[in-house]
């Protein structure tokens, strides 16, 4: 199911045919350094991840994490959506491009369309990002995508692992008073 298409990529649900490309990019050396090992090292790993974190995603919350591909090539580039944590009162946006695609602008080309579709179709009042302090890559796209940081928080419950926390409201939402 295809949610958002920008000028140059499609993003869409994930699958189980995606298996390969979810293996390769949980293994490259950034998302292990900034997001943590999955512990994901073969095919049926990266199916049963696809299960966990994405398909049972949309099914629970109605979104998740997006397969974002090259709309010309079909070349799947990375992985961005939305995740409902616990930890959070609305959702977060979350955003990893491989290795061979960073640098160009996908991912805020990509998270400009789903904040807009978190605004528009899914009816989000306000949308979190978070990531570590030293990933300056995320941080500087965060602000450039109009979040504000907020706080330092434990947001996925690892102890001593603090993360930028920033917020952006929905500025469609007037609160009824």
């Amino acid at each position: 199911m295809i949610i958002v298409q920008t000028p140059r990529t499609t993003v869409r649900h994930a699958t189980h045919d995606d298996a390969p490309f979810i293996l390769s990019l949980l293994n490259e050396p950034g998302w292990l350094r900034y997001i943590g090992d999955r512990n994901i090292h073969d095919l049926d790993g990266a199916r049963g991840y696809i299960d966990e974190r994405f398909l049972t995603s949309y099914a629970k919350h109605g979104f998740g994490s997006y397969l974002a591909c090259e709309k010309t090539t079909g070349v799947p580039i990375g992985l961005i959506g939305f995740v409902q944590r616990d930890s959070l009162d609305a959702p977060d946006i979350g955003y990893a491009v491989s290795t061979a695609h960073q640098g160009k602008g996908y991912a805020f080309e990509i998270c400009i369309a789903l904040i807009d579709y978190g605004w528009r179709t899914l009816g989000f009042d306000k949308i979190y990002g978070y990531c570590l302090p030293d990933n300056v890559p995320s941080v500087k796209l965060l602000e450039k995508l109009g979040l504000t940081y907020i706080r330092d928080q434990d947001v996925n419950h690892h102890a001593n692992e603090l993360c930028r926390v920033y917020l952006k409201p929905n500025p469609l939402f007037r609160e009824i008073t």
